[in-house]
């Protein structure tokens, strides 16, 4: 837009529209003039006065650093696989809501899809193959940190896992045995302790975004501010772990040792 076109937008003589821009004269035009300017524009009133280097108005910063992403049951959905794709070559941290989704046995995935209304269990299964096809494939690195309490209430089939058979149980654990051995050092699982330590299930795409599972949604920010401060929430998680990555086999052989 040229300044007479931005001048006949804005109803500002052309003159005080050079000064804005130009930074030319002994004083600033007022608040109102530059904020029909920045209207006009499309960019904010800091960045025209030079106090900012981003040129977008804080409403667009906002939205285009916090977005709500409808979020389906089997966590491999179109947008996070997306997600993934998108941060391949970086870390990628996951905190998951269970067991991790690619870890999962076929009869445990049926089990535990079968009542949901979003996805089938053949879908969630297809979804946690395809994940842990990406993982073997990518060049990514995958962190995970789980609860212990989750993996106990797992093998002891209570809480959440309640009327889980033993023998389901048995398969799970041997499974996630056999993939930590595998896909180690490529895939490194951590427990922590939740009595000392929170999280809420969240994904941090290397620098690039991080999304917390909230339910039917995803809350996604992208501002490097608070991807870093995810990440740095994550770290601390692994930081405390009770059971490292490399523990964690000889922890799940015991564990598995206490299934009835």
């Amino acid at each position: 837009m040229s300044q007479s076109a931005l001048a006949r937008e804005t109803g500002v003589d052309r003159s005080t529209i050079s000064q804005l821009l130009t930074g030319d004269g002994g004083r600033l035009p007022n608040a109102h003039v530059v904020g029909a300017c920045a209207a006009a524009l499309g960019v904010s009133a800091d960045w025209l006065l030079s106090l900012s280097d981003r040129p977008e108005s804080a409403a667009r910063m906002l939205a285009e650093s916090l977005t709500l992403t409808d979020a389906p049951r089997a966590l491999i959905d179109e947008q996070i696989f997306a997600w993934h794709r998108e941060a391949a070559g970086y870390k990628i941290r996951y905190v998951p809501a269970t067991l991790p989704d690619m870890l999962k046995t076929d009869a445990i995935l049926n089990w535990e899809y079968t009542p949901q209304l979003g996805r089938t269990p053949a879908q969630a299964i297809n979804a946690s193959r395809d994940w842990l096809d990406w993982i073997r494939n990518s060049s990514s690195d995958y962190e995970v940190a789980v609860p212990m309490h989750e993996m106990s209430s797992f093998a002891h089939g209570t809480g959440y896992y309640a009327g889980l058979d033993a023998q389901s149980r048995h398969e799970q654990i041997d499974r996630m045995l056999t993939l930590s051995r595998n896909l180690y050092p490529r895939l490194r699982l951590y427990l922590y302790d939740a009595r000392r330590l929170y999280s809420a299930p969240i994904t941090v795409f290397g620098p690039l975004l991080a999304a917390i599972y909230i339910g039917r949604k995803y809350l996604a920010f992208r501002d490097s501010a608070r991807v870093q401060t995810f990440a740095a929430h994550f770290d601390h998680l692994v930081r405390e772990a009770d059971v490292s990555a490399r523990a964690l086999p000889a922890w799940l052989a015991e564990l598995k040792g206490t299934i009835q």
